[in-house]
C-alpha cells in the first residue's frame, strides 16, 4: 500500500457473505491472505466492518463456524508483516500459534504473528474485533511479543480490564476512526496494547529476570528522554552505571543497536505529530527538533530513508 494511502483516514466498509468463497476473499482482502475452510458451507454467513487510519485497521467480524489458516505458501506471498490482536466479544474460539493453544471466550485478548503459521477455529457462531497494525509500531522487540502468540489474555482483571473495553468500544464506532480524532484513536489502541503486553511479559517487574528488567528500564529512559539532543549510547550507559559495551550488547541480543532503536523511535513519533491536526500550524522542522533532530535537513533524509517520503510530502499526504 503507498504510503499516502496509508495516512488517509478509510470510511467504514461492511461486507456481508453469505457463501464461503466470497467470504474467503473478503477475509484475504481486509487482513493478509489467509484459508477459511467452513463447518456448514450451505448454511454459511459472515459479516465484516471495518476501519483504519496511518496503517492501523480494526474490524469487527461475525460469522457462523469455520477455520482460518496462515499457511508458509502464503506466508511467503506477503512482503509486510503485522501483528493482530483480537478481543472476542460473543462465541467462543480456539487460536494456536508457536506451539501455543488459547481458548479465547468473550472480553479475552490474544495476539497473533502473520509473518508465521497460525490457525483460528471457530465451533460455534462468534463475533470478534482485531486491530491490524505492522510490528514496527509496536515499540517492542518482536522477538518478545512472540512470547505472547496464543497466549490468552483476560479481559476481567488487571490491565485486561482496562485495554479490552476500550478496544470493544473501538469497534463498535468505526466511523470515529474517519474522523479527525481518528489517529490519535489508533494510537491509543496501540499504546494500551503495549502496556499490556509490558505487564504480561513482567519487563515492569522488579523481580523479572535482571537483564530484561535493565533493558526495559533503558528503553523507558530512551523514550523519556527522545527529545534531548544529548541522549547517546555514553549518555544512556552513564545514566545506568554501565558500560557501553554491556548497553550494546542487550540491545544486540535483540537484533537490534543502541542508535537504531533511538533513531527508530524518534521518527515514530515524529511521524504520529506529523499527522496529528492539534500540531497542524507547527513546522516541519519544529516537530523534528521536538524529538531530538537539530538538523532539519538531517531530520528530512532520516525520515524519507525510513518512510520512503519525506515529512513534508507525509503530512500533506495526511
Amino acid at each position: 500500500m503507498p504510503v499516502s494511502a496509508a495516512l488517509r483516514p478509510e470510511p467504514v466498509a461492511t461486507t456481508v457473505a453469505h457463501d464461503l468463497s466470497r467470504f474467503r476473499a473478503a477475509v484475504s482482502d481486509s487482513f493478509v491472505p489467509l484459508q477459511v475452510t467452513g463447518h456448514r458451507t450451505e448454511h454459511f454467513f459472515g459479516a465484516m466492518r471495518s476501519a483504519g487510519v496511518d496503517d492501523v485497521h480494526v474490524t469487527d467480524l461475525q460469522a457462523t463456524p469455520h477455520a482460518v489458516e496462515r499457511t508458509p505458501e502464503l506466508i511467503a506471498r506477503g512482503d509486510r508483516d503485522f501483528f493482530k490482536v483480537s478481543v472476542m466479544l460473543a462465541g467462543t474460539g480456539l487460536l494456536i500459534q508457536d506451539g501455543r493453544e488459547a481458548v479465547l471466550e468473550p472480553g479475552a485478548l490474544a495476539v497473533y504473528d502473520t509473518s508465521r503459521p497460525y490457525s483460528l477455529v471457530f465451533d460455534e457462531d462468534f463475533r470478534t474485533m482485531v486491530v491490524m497494525f505492522p510490528r514496527p509500531l509496536l515499540p517492542l522487540p518482536s522477538t518478545l511479543v512472540g512470547e505472547l502468540t496464543a497466549v490468552r489474555i483476560s479481559g476481567a482483571e488487571g490491565l485486561g480490564a482496562v485495554v479490552v473495553p476500550y478496544l470493544s468500544q473501538l469497534a463498535l464506532h468505526l466511523d470515529q476512526l474517519a474522523g479527525t480524532a481518528g489517529a490519535r484513536l489508533a494510537h491509543s489502541a496501540l499504546d494500551l496494547v503495549t502496556t499490556v503486553f509490558t505487564r504480561e511479559l513482567g519487563l515492569d517487574d522488579a523481580r523479572a529476570d535482571p537483564h530484561r528488567a535493565l533493558l526495559q528500564r533503558i528503553r523507558g529512559h530512551i523514550e523519556r528522554n527522545l527529545g534531548s539532543p544529548d541522549l547517546s549510547p555514553a549518555s544512556i550507559a552513564a545514566a545506568h552505571f554501565i558500560s557501553t559495551r554491556h548497553l550494546h550488547g542487550l540491545f544486540q541480543g535483540q537484533g537490534t543497536t543502541v542508535s537504531t532503536w533511538i533513531r527508530t523511535r524518534r521518527l515514530e513519533q515524529c511521524r504520529r505529530d506529523l499527522i496529528d491536526p492539534l500540531l497542524a500550524d507547527r513546522p516541519v522542522a519544529a516537530i523534528g527538533a521536538r524529538w531530538g533532530f537539530v538538523d532539519a535537513a538531517h531530520f528530512s533524509r532520516a525520515f524519507k530513508a525510513a518512510y520512503d517520503i519525506s515529512p513534508s510530502e507525509y503530512r500533506a499526504a495526511r
